[in-house]
C-alpha cells in the first residue's frame, strides 16, 4: 500500500480509540468501538483450533475491521440503530473501501460483502463472535450501568448466531450463565 494512502487509513482508524460504545469496562470506564474489535479479535485467534476447516485469519481480519464504518457515525447501540442507520453506516463505510487503492480496497470490499451475506463458515464464526464479545463486556461492567431491557437482552442476545457450531453454543450458554449468576448476584 503506497504510503499517504497507509497513513489516511490508519488516521481514520483511530478514531475508534475515542469512539465508545454502549457499555462500560469492568474499571468503569466507556469501552471504545477499538477496545471491542481488538478482544474480538483476540476471541478468533484463541478459538482458532476448534475451527481447522475455516480460515481463521479470514476470521481475524473481519473482526478487526467489522466497525471501522463507526468512524464516520458513531457507536449507536443495536437496541437503538435502525434499518436507516444500518444503510447511511454501510454506504460510507463502502463508499471509503471503494477508494482504498489496489489489493486491500478490493480485499476490504470482498471481505465487507462476505460479511453481510453472513453465508460463509468465516463470517458465521465473526458474528457469532461478535455478539457474544458485547454480552462478556456487559457481564464484566458493573450492572448498574445496564438499561432496563439489557438484563432480557444479555440472556438472550447472539444465541440465534451459534446454532451451526456446537462449541461456540456451549461459549454462549457459558456466557449466559455468568449473565444470570451477575443478575441474581444483584437482586
Amino acid at each position: 500500500m503506497e504510503i499517504s494512502a497507509l497513513l489516511s487509513a490508519l488516521h481514520l482508524a483511530e478514531k475508534l480509540k475515542d469512539t465508545t460504545r454502549h457499555c462500560d469496562t469492568s474499571g468503569g470506564r466507556r469501552e471504545s468501538v477499538a477496545d471491542h474489535s481488538w478482544r474480538l479479535a483476540l476471541m478468533a485467534y484463541w478459538i482458532s483450533d476448534e475451527f481447522p476447516q475455516a480460515d481463521m485469519n479470514k476470521v481475524i481480519k473481519m473482526c478487526l475491521i467489522h466497525d471501522l464504518g463507526e468512524c464516520f457515525t458513531g457507536d449507536i447501540p443495536v437496541f437503538r440503530k435502525t434499518p436507516a442507520d444500518e444503510d447511511r453506516e454501510e454506504a460510507l463505510l463502502f463508499a471509503w473501501a471503494e477508494a482504498l487503492p489496489g489489493p486491500l480496497g478490493a480485499e476490504m470490499r470482498a471481505l465487507y460483502a462476505e460479511m453481510a451475506a453472513r453465508e460463509t463458515l468465516e463470517a458465521r464464526i465473526y458474528k457469532a463472535l461478535d455478539g457474544m464479545e458485547a454480552v462478556l463486556q456487559h457481564n464484566e461492567s458493573d450492572i448498574r450501568s445496564w438499561e432496563p431491557h439489557e438484563y432480557e437482552l444479555n440472556l438472550t442476545y447472539a444465541a440465534d448466531r451459534t446454532d451451526f457450531s456446537p462449541y461456540l453454543t456451549r461459549l454462549r450458554q457459558a456466557i449466559r450463565e455468568e449473565t444470570e449468576a451477575k443478575i441474581q448476584k444483584a437482586e
